[in-house]
């Protein structure tokens, strides 16, 4: 069996209001013709150990947005995966948008889209991304819990990660 590569990503659901902004992604590496978080990526070598700093480093490059537009951005999910030959570990981040900047986002990366919350699950996604999403709308949104998903190839389980 050949090494297990790494692969380090992160993502950013932005709300406003009742609407989540997902990013149907066009001529990715890895995801493609897809919808995705708000903003997102692959860790620089020097973000390893800093997922915020490539959250918001992607933030700003994909919808030229600073920390200082959102409120409560946290940490929320850290999924893991065994796929193709690479361990993928995704951190996804929320956060909520100041009103004044949600008008008129564009990404060069695909189309931007505000969608009701009530309708987010009916997107295409990801097999990791979707099943955080089903997990956030279901119980995530309503906690300010950090939880880990691990895929066991089948389904994804989800455990709160208390600190100790």
């Amino acid at each position: 069996m050949a090494d297990i590569m790494l692969r380090n990503m992160t993502g950013v659901y932005l709300s406003c209001g009742e609407k989540m902004l997902l990013l149907y992604r066009q001529g990715g590496r890895v995801v493609n013709n897809t919808w995705v978080p708000s903003a997102g990526g692959h860790f620089e070598k020097e973000e390893l150990n800093d997922p915020e700093a490539c959250v918001l480093r992607e933030l700003h490059e994909e919808l030229g947005l600073t920390r200082d537009d959102l409120s409560n951005l946290r940490l929320r999910y850290v999924g893991l995966r065994h796929y193709q030959g690479e361990i993928r570990q995704n951190y996804y981040f929320f956060a909520d948008l100041k009103p004044e900047k949600a008008e008129g986002l564009a990404s060069d990366e695909g189309k931007c889209r505000w969608v009701d919350y009530a309708d987010v699950l009916s997107y295409d996604m990801p097999l990791t991304a979707k099943a955080v999403m089903e997990h956030y709308m279901k119980t995530g949104r309503f906690t300010q819990a950090l939880y880990g998903a691990a895929s066991d190839g089948k389904a994804f389980h989800f455990t709160e990660m208390g600190e100790g």
